[in-house]
């Protein structure tokens, strides 16, 4: 899948699964219930949007095997370097990255820097909010700087909207590892496949013999558009009031 699909899917898969996700003790572990003792039992509409956004950057990360992908040209040399160095490691594109061990792995170790480096815990949910915006295609096309400074303003003007509406960042961990696996969902829906159960080396196509054809007609006349509607049709569901 292209990028913007992994995105919107990534957004998709957050805002269908928030709701029971809430009632997971990772996300009780939040600063609100450390200061009042009371239980989350539902995110805000502000957590319920901010994931939204950063799940869909998160479902950029196993695109890192891929130098010529997105989330390698975001932020110039210094993407693209690390893209060639997590390739190599990763065996080439569709690696080691697009697996469900990689997807456990990112989200433990986001959960992890959550709770004990809130810097760089703010550092990521920056990162990943410029991701998803890139990968939608927010910018000036044609002008790369242009667009840079664009994406610029509008992660930090919503990263300030977040924090000044106390979101918590306790499900962050939750966040990456969907993101990073309903990528891989996305891409074993492909005629490639995915190493789901790397390190084992067979390759999953779902649904078998019927692979999508990355960046052809259907990915961007046909799949895109229902992607765009489900996710607005998703946001007034779930803030709808009750």
């Amino acid at each position: 899948m292209m990028g913007h699909s992994h995105a919107m899917t990534g957004a998709i898969a957050w805002l269908g699964l928030a709701p029971p996700l809430a009632a997971l003790p990772l996300v009780n572990e939040s600063s609100r219930f450390i200061e009042t003792g009371i239980m989350a039992t539902a995110l805000t509409p502000a957590e319920l949007i901010a994931g939204a956004i950063i799940c869909a950057g998160a479902a950029m990360l196993p695109d890192l095997d891929h130098p010529s992908a997105t989330i390698a040209q975001t932020f110039g040399p210094v993407t693209w370097a690390l893209s060639k160095a997590v390739s190599w490691l990763a065996g080439g594109h569709r690696g080691a990255t697009h697996s469900l061990l990689f997807a456990v792995a990112l989200g433990f170790g986001a959960h992890w820097l959550a709770g004990a480096y809130p810097l760089g815990r703010d550092i990521m949910v920056v990162l990943l909010i410029g991701l998803a915006l890139r990968a939608v295609g927010v910018g000036i096309p044609g002008n790369k700087m242009g667009s840079a400074m664009i994406n610029i303003g509008m992660t930090a003007g919503l990263y300030a909207v977040f924090r000044s509406l106390d979101v918590g960042y306790a499900w962050l961990g939750l966040v990456v590892g969907v993101g990073c696996f309903i990528h891989v969902v996305g891409d074993c829906l492909t005629e490639r496949g995915c190493p789901v159960l790397w390190p084992l080396g067979a390759k999953f196509v779902l649904p078998w013999k019927i692979g999508i054809k990355t960046g052809r007609t259907f990915e961007q006349k046909i799949l895109a558009p229902i992607l765009s509607v489900a996710i607005i049709g998703l946001l007034f569901w779930r803030l709808a009031p009750v």
